[in-house]
């Protein structure tokens, strides 16, 4: 059925639902998404998405948040691995978004819709939800977090502070020692810019040197203690951050569970709310859901097609109709009339809304289709051969519970085996007793559908003065090819249109005729054809290059007389006897009465060498190597201009 149903474009509307969810696992779920098999099931979803809808319309959209790494986040704590402020900050701000949901939902109540309910299934968090908000802030951990923290980050301030004065003093007590009138900071450590120079005149440690070797990066001995003191409360504060992230860590994997029934109803709603979405932007309505074999489409649209073009399409199936055979021209809309009966019964059967005034849909087990000619190159099927395997596969996966699509009945073969063959699968398919949709040219059908209980003919109409085709489906007529009509307006001489008339329906007894008739050629045009075709020139004497010219070869060493220089060729010769030559980096066309060959190209390179390593640019080798693995279309290749 997955075939079918890309082939009837359900893969776009999984798509649509993917773009209109918020969590990643949402998204794929919804690309999953395929038709129940449960009257029930089918039902609820349905009911879900109507109630989305209505809360969608009065409340706007839901506060979903995307969920990214959540379910990483949670297994690591679970792992005893220590979580990072930033995924903290993640975790409190999922239980936010639980929160605002809840109150979303609390606040749908009033619409009397059950998935309103959802938010009872929200457990409460807001302990650990405190508890990192009060130790993470910005993504780090904050001062606050502990006392701990704040006495030892004090510390830290205040020593900075002292280092920071002292190393200051001596910048402005000597400043003809340093390079510059600023403390910085190497290695972690606060120093200052010694001159060369001076360096020997400042009792500390240098701890780096500049790249001319000009200055010198000294931590004073006067602050050294001071540092010391420091890197022990950086070890301190250290300790203490990570005491603060492995409890909040072991919170977390603590509540775990209770996080991923939050995340597991989160998704849920997600799901429900993506389809309400795609309702609201379809403009689209509650299919109903019948025990019967009844699909009814009232000016129902192609959800894949631009709504204000579409026309829409009136169908109805089931009860005493069995199938219904759709005929008309080409380009009249009967593929599209196919394609929206089936997309929609998947759509409906999903649990979705459907672009209808009104519609009614009954159960299937499968809908199968074979549309479009599948021609295969690789699996070397022909246009006959694909349809014939797409029916044989769907007659054997299919039973009374089944809807048949089928486009182009017969076709692609001998028109009177293809109509037989038509005929029989239309049989087989009325035995089975399923639902079934079928279009096609061959008039024979039309008269079996007529004759047969349970079959019913449908025509898309066509106006035969504009030519256009009105993409509308009449239910309970044939239709015409109305192909002499297209000839005739486009042009085609009177006495082929009378040929082919007479061809078509001379023998066809006067009851069994179409409406076309005799006066249909009344106006048709008496001109024959303009023919404007290009003449062919025959008499141009075709030279070929004389057989001495011929003996030279690409890479081939020669002398060019009467210089007596020596150059490779380059080219063959052309039709005039010039063969390209190379002498001296400049390319040249000479006679070949004025060249000697020195010596062939097999004796001075390798079989299969590559003459572009001597004759091309390295620019032009690139160039063509580029061109030889996608198509460029800014690049080019620069010849020299022959002399």
């Amino acid at each position: 059925m997955n075939k079918s149903m890309n082939t009837l474009e359900f893969d776009h509307i999984r798509n649509m639902l993917k773009d209109t969810a918020c969590s990643e696992e949402a998204k794929q779920k919804l690309l999953e998404l395929s038709p129940f098999l449960s009257l029930r099931e089918v039902i609820t979803r349905i009911i879900e998405t109507t109630q989305a809808r209505k809360v969608l319309d009065s409340l706007g959209m839901p506060p979903i948040p995307a969920m990214k790494e959540l379910a990483k986040i949670l297994e690591l704590a679970e792992k005893d691995a220590m979580l990072i402020p930033e995924q903290l900050t993640q975790v409190g701000q999922f239980i936010a978004s639980c929160n605002r949901m809840k109150s979303y939902l609390k606040r749908a109540e009033f619409l009397g819709v059950d998935i309103a309910y959802y938010g009872d299934a929200f457990q409460d968090l807001s302990g650990l939800q405190n508890e990192i908000n009060q130790a993470i802030r910005n993504n780090e951990v904050d001062d606050l977090a502990t006392g701990e923290l704040k006495d030892i980050r004090r510390k830290i301030e205040i020593i900075n502070n002292d280092i920071k004065i002292k190393l200051e003093n001596l910048l402005r007590s000597k400043k003809d020692w340093f390079t510059d009138g600023y403390v910085s900071k190497r290695n972690g450590h606060y120093v200052l810019p010694v001159k060369k120079e001076y360096k020997n005149q400042i009792s500390g440690s240098v701890l780096d040197i500049s790249s001319t070797g000009s200055t010198y990066f000294m931590e004073p001995t006067v602050v050294m203690k001071l540092e010391e003191e420091l890197s022990y409360l950086h070890i301190a504060e250290d300790n203490e951050i990570r005491k603060i992230l492995y409890t909040l860590t072991a919170r977390v994997a603590e509540l775990a569970m209770t996080i991923r029934v939050n995340a597991e109803t989160m998704v849920a709603l997600d799901i429900i709310f993506a389809k309400g979405k795609l309702s609201s932007d379809m403009k689209a309505v509650a299919p109903v859901m019948n025990k019967e074999r009844l699909i009814r489409i009232k000016q129902g649209r192609h959800p894949l097609l631009n709504r204000e073009e579409c026309v829409p399409l009136d169908f109805s199936i089931g009860n005493n109709t069995q199938g219904i055979i759709i005929t008309g021209p080409n380009t009249g809309g009967k593929t599209v009339a196919l394609k929206t009966v089936g997309l929609l019964q998947i759509m409906a059967q999903s649990g979705l809304h459907v672009p209808c005034e009104e519609a009614e849909f009954c159960m299937n087990n499968s809908v199968l289709c074979d549309i479009g000619d599948g021609q295969s190159i690789t699996e070397n099927l022909s246009t006959f051969s694909s349809h014939i395997s797409n029916i044989i596969h769907i007659l054997g996966h299919s039973d009374r519970d089944s809807l048949i699509l089928l486009d182009e009945l017969g076709s692609g073969t001998d028109p009177a085996e293809g109509m037989g063959i038509a005929i029989a699968i239309l049989e087989e398919l009325k035995q089975k007793g399923c639902l079934f949709v079928a279009t096609t040219h061959y008039p024979e059908i039309k008269e079996y559908a007529a004759q047969t209980e349970g079959l019913m003919n449908a025509k898309m109409a066509f106006d035969r003065e504009s030519l256009r085709p009105l993409y509308k489906l009449e239910i309970g007529e044939a239709g015409e090819s109305c192909a002499l009509y297209i000839a005739k307006r486009l042009g085609l001489p009177k006495r082929m249109l009378e040929r082919a008339y007479q061809e078509a329906y001379g023998k066809v007894p006067i009851e069994k005729k179409p409406t076309i008739d005799d006066t249909f050629l009344m106006n048709a045009s008496d001109n024959d054809f303009k023919v404007t075709a290009p003449a062919i020139t025959k008499d141009i004497k075709i030279k070929t290059p004389s057989e001495r010219s011929m003996r030279f070869n690409i890479g081939d060493s020669v002398v060019v007389y009467p210089q007596k220089k020596i150059g490779i060729v380059f080219r063959t010769a052309n039709d005039k006897g010039e063969v390209g030559v190379q002498i001296q980096k400049s390319k040249q066309l000479v006679s070949h009465k004025r060249l000697q060959l020195k010596a062939p190209a097999s004796e001075l390179y390798p079989e299969d060498y590559d003459f572009s390593i001597i004759f091309d640019t390295v620019a032009n080798r690139k160039a063509r190597h580029k061109m030889t693995k996608r198509y460029q279309p800014d690049l080019e290749i620069a010849y020299e201009k022959e002399v």
